[in-house]
């Protein structure tokens, strides 16, 4: 059950089901619940995937399993995939029955139609509500109401009733109550304010750039909105949304039907010009994204290279802090992408620092992963509508106060032998609920892979893991953080499911 829709409470599923098994002499051994869970995929279905797990170990105690109708087992985007889990239960000996459908699932070729045609109407449902939902969605940006996700630093949400009339603040966490109820954007604070206008001073008059404005925050000891540090990622947030200058903009990015997250172009985006009361004058804010698309412009190869020699001649070495600090010079993350590494870029231009140096190099380097991962997970998860917030003490961060979590990063390193190593340091003195380890590639550039480890499941406070370590951790590791997302993620119970 994805929604409190009256026919597909968990109650009267129940209800039907004992009535069906009552009709046919059955008794009711065990019962698996999905409460609240979407049936798009398996991914979330706990239930359902330990019905399935159980019933491939063989020692079930039962041999039918009562579900209410096809679109209970799922409504998977793809039939197959639905057929596909019946057809484990039937290998196995357990039969399925549909209580409230018309047809007998008695392997008849009449039955084989009328569940493919049910299958593909219950995904069906769901692609047509996902159209529906987005559609008003959009209604509600052209209109100019806020959907979803916090308001940002300098201003805040509030909440109107039908008739527009202002009804209150919502604070960090809260939600509007009533459904006619909508949410717009106001500016907060009047200190708030202020410093947002700074940074765009700073940027387009005072030629700054992002982490300089953010060191000199933190230097006077202010923070962000939730109380964290200034980093340049937060900067940036604030130089280039359109929110602060009025500008409601929508579908920037998608998750449609649970499918993979997607970065739309900037003609697909739903907007709403001047839509709130903006805090940003509209003349220096597009100075300042002018400014930022030039710095972003795409160099030759040769342009990179003959600014790294200048940078290479004014100091007479090189390292990725000097490379980002410099103005008008691509970003050092820009040069390992281009090249392969940083060092290949020093080589080219004639830098070969020592080996020493190329270790201090790649902890830098990791260290702008861990906080670019960090920022990234936070957005996402704003993003998702649920609530993040992370200590400047412990640098843990706690998800819809309900868990707490660690992000740390796992340098790869080269045994004498050519195996690869990545050591684990769990921050078990904060005891955070879940550490989500990042490995890093062999050349430590990008992330290879993520471990997400419980702390129940942890008895120490180190791990050293190699490329394949059984199931005990791997069954801990996945591609993306998609999973991760996806425990923060929130939807209102009134939304009809997915």
């Amino acid at each position: 059950m994805s929604t409190e829709h009256q026919k597909y409470s968990t109650e009267n599923q129940a209800d039907a089901i004992r009535q069906y098994a009552d009709a046919l002499n059955m008794e009711i051994v065990r019962t698996y619940s999905d409460s609240g869970k979407s049936g798009l995929k398996i991914e979330g279905r706990h239930a359902l995937r330990q019905l399935i797990s159980d019933v491939e170990s063989g020692d079930t105690g039962f041999d039918v399993i009562l579900v209410y109708d096809i679109s209970r087992w799922g409504r998977f985007q793809d039939a197959d995939e639905s057929a596909y889990y019946e057809y484990i239960c039937r290998r196995s000996g357990v039969s399925v029955h549909y209580c409230a459908e018309q047809f007998e699932n008695d392997g008849s070729p009449a039955s084989t139609i009328f569940k493919s045609v049910k299958r593909s109407m219950a995904g069906e449902y769901s692609r047509e509500l996902s159209a529906k939902v987005f559609a008003g969605q959009c209604r509600l940006i052209e209109l100019g109401f806020r959907q979803g996700g916090m308001a940002g630093y300098g201003l805040r949400r509030m909440r109107v009733d039908q008739n527009g009339v202002p009804q209150g603040i919502l604070q960090l966490g809260e939600h509007k109550s009533l459904q006619t109820d909508r949410v717009i954007l106001v500016p907060g604070p009047e200190e708030e304010v202020k410093t947002v206008r700074w940074m765009y001073r700073e940027f387009v008059d005072g030629g700054k750039i992002e982490s300089e404005i953010a060191a000199i925050l933190n230097g006077k000891g202010q923070t962000t909105d939730l109380g964290r540090p200034w980093t340049r990622g937060a900067v940036h947030q604030i130089l280039t949304n359109e929110k602060y200058i009025g500008n409601n903009v929508y579908n920037r990015r998608s998750f449609k039907l649970k499918k993979e997250r997607v970065v739309n172009e900037p003609e697909m985006w739903i907007r709403a010009d001047g839509a709130f009361e903006g805090i940003v004058d509209p003349q220096v804010f597009f100075t300042a994204q002018g400014m930022i698309r030039e710095r972003n412009r795409r160099f030759t190869d040769e342009e990179m290279l003959e600014r790294l020699r200048k940078l290479l001649s004014n100091h007479g070495y090189l390292s990725g802090l000097i490379i980002d600090e410099t103005p008008d010079m691509p970003s050092s993350s820009t040069y390992q992408h281009r090249f392969g590494s940083l060092l290949r870029a020093y080589d080219i231009v004639g830098f070969r620092p020592d080996r020493d140096y190329r270790y201090i190099e790649i902890n830098r380097a990791l260290r702008r992963h861990h906080e670019g991962i960090v920022s990234d997970t936070i957005s996402a998860i704003e993003e998702l509508g649920g609530s993040i917030s992370r200590s400047p003490v412990t640098d843990l961060l706690t998800v819809n106060r309900e868990f707490s979590a660690s992000i740390v990063i796992a340098r790869c390193q080269q045994t004498p032998a050519g195996s690869l190593r990545w050591k684990i340091r769990l921050d078990t003195g904060f005891a955070p609920d879940i550490t989500v380890a990042v490995r890093m590639n062999d050349a430590n550039e990008i992330p290879l892979d993520y471990y997400l480890l419980p702390l129940s499941g942890i008895a120490t406070d180190k791990i050293r893991l190699a490329q394949e370590n059984g199931l005990m951790f791997d069954a801990f590791r996945f591609k993306t953080l998609e999973h991760f997302f996806k425990m923060a993620e929130r939807v209102r119970i009134t939304e009809m499911a997915t």
